[in-house]
């Protein structure tokens, strides 16, 4: 493996500042590439909400716990993407005036272009990586995750 060029002002900067950027320039990409396949109405936290709603659905609660905002927030989201077609209210299966938040086919169809995008994204960088010696640090990021976080995955709380 190389090392980093000493000369290189990113050598020398925060972990935090690293994955912060990366995160920041891979996500950039990612949506670029999902609004030219024409996918402009969603933004990343509507991504966010399919991947916590895939499945048989959430409640706006359990929803918002996922992603780590207010039930308002979650609440806003989901009016959002009913909206759009992208998720419908049904009655929760255990009654009462709760309601579950379901993905429709129009998400699943959004999940697979955005996922055929991102997997491709992900195979580039890691040939570019490959071409300089590297490798994608994708063991490395799960087991620094695993680490600070035990078995329980704290929520991804976007600020975007």
């Amino acid at each position: 493996m190389r090392s980093v060029d000493t000369d290189d002002p990113l050598a020398h900067s925060e972990l935090t500042f690293l994955l912060g950027l990366a995160f920041q320039l891979v996500l950039s990409e990612f949506v670029r590439r999902v609004e030219a396949a024409g996918h402009d109405d969603l933004r990343p936290m509507h991504g966010f909400a399919f991947q916590a709603l895939r499945g048989p659905g959430l409640t706006s609660t359990e929803l918002a716990d996922r992603l780590g905002v207010t039930k308002q927030a979650a609440g806003q989201i989901v009016d959002e993407l009913e909206k759009g077609g992208y998720v419908q209210r049904r009655p929760h299966p255990a009654g009462g005036r709760r309601k579950l938040v379901v993905l429709t086919d129009k998400a699943h169809q959004h999940l697979t272009v955005a996922g055929g995008i991102l997997h491709g994204l992900e195979a580039e960088l890691a040939d570019d990586l490959r071409r300089r010696g590297l490798t994608l640090p994708r063991a490395e990021l799960a087991a620094l995750v695993r680490s600070l976080a035990g078995d329980r995955l704290p929520p991804l709380r976007p600020s975007w």
